[in-house]
């Protein structure tokens, strides 16, 4: 089952703001294995397959520092085709002496980091659709520590060569204001399924039976003020829709909710009810 083509709805490309484009490029390329897609002055789109852009960074004029305890990114995260290749990368991790931490959520195992900026990055293997376990409409996840010994003991005389072709934008996790007209909002607009809950704090939601597409939590606090424009994090993100007829339906029933959705570029771009701007394509 492949959870990040159509007709299922998808996270395809995050876009974020950094303060430093070339310390940035340095980071992406060198530790976490990226190409170069296009370049500007400002910005730059970065790559695993040579041609579908994952992540895009852009330096802001006066770019400012990451701000604490706002709405906007907490990761975005990388899924990986296969578990050697996660292998590799922590053996790489380790090389190059980066710290990371890391979770096994039992349907997927999962490294977490940083960019120089702070922007948060995860970088993950699913396990079987097969061995997920599903109780009343919900998926199981837990935070386990992650079994290295077993993990590193695959693929031992394969080295790291960057990120694999097969490498593409899992999902994103995003800091909210607030969860229920957000949950509204991803569900009754966007079309996404709750699959999740952590509390009343966060919320997993995907389309198509995926343990997530979107997390959504109030961990920065309820009522967390949205970031300045050009600060350090979340610029958008990118979701792909089955067709034009589904994203039409989508701002229909975005409209009906009482949120915008303008067409800029031949693009159609929403915000969620915390400011996060999305961009929806097809």
């Amino acid at each position: 089952m492949n959870f990040h083509q159509k007709p299922i709805t998808f996270v395809a490309q995050v876009n974020i703001n950094v303060q430093d484009l070339q310390r940035s490029l340095a980071f992406y390329k060198e530790v976490i294995g990226f190409k170069v897609l296009s370049k500007t002055d400002r910005t730059a789109e970065l790559t695993a397959d040579g041609k579908t852009a994952l992540l895009r960074i852009e330096q802001p004029e006066n770019a400012e520092p990451k701000m604490g305890r706002t709405t906007g990114l907490y990761h975005f995260a990388l899924l990986l085709p296969k578990r050697s290749d996660l292998a590799k990368i922590v053996r790489h991790f380790v090389e190059i002496g980066l710290q990371f931490g890391s979770s096994d959520h039992l349907v997927s195992e999962a490294l977490y980091l940083s960019d120089p900026d702070g922007n948060g990055i995860e970088i993950y293997i699913d396990r079987s659709p097969s061995d997920w376990t599903w109780k009343n409409g919900e998926v199981m996840m837990t935070v386990d520590p992650l079994d290295f010994p077993d993990l590193i003991s695959i693929g031992q005389q394969q080295s790291w060569k960057g990120l694999p072709a097969g490498t593409v934008m899992g999902h994103i996790h995003l800091h909210v204001a607030e969860l229920a007209n957000t949950e509204k909002f991803y569900t009754e607009g966007l079309g996404f399924e709750a699959v999740c809950r952590y509390g009343t704090q966060a919320l997993f939601i995907s389309s198509g039976k995926y343990h997530h597409h979107i997390g959504l939590n109030t961990w920065n606090g309820v009522g967390a003020p949205q970031p300045s424009e050009n600060s350090v994090g979340l610029q958008s993100f990118k979701l792909i829709f089955e067709n034009e007829a589904a994203i039409n339906q989508a701002v229909e029933n975005l409209k009906k909710l009482g949120a915008a959705a303008a067409v800029e570029n031949n693009k159609v771009i929403t915000e969620d009810p915390s400011g996060n701007r999305i961009i929806l394509g097809v």
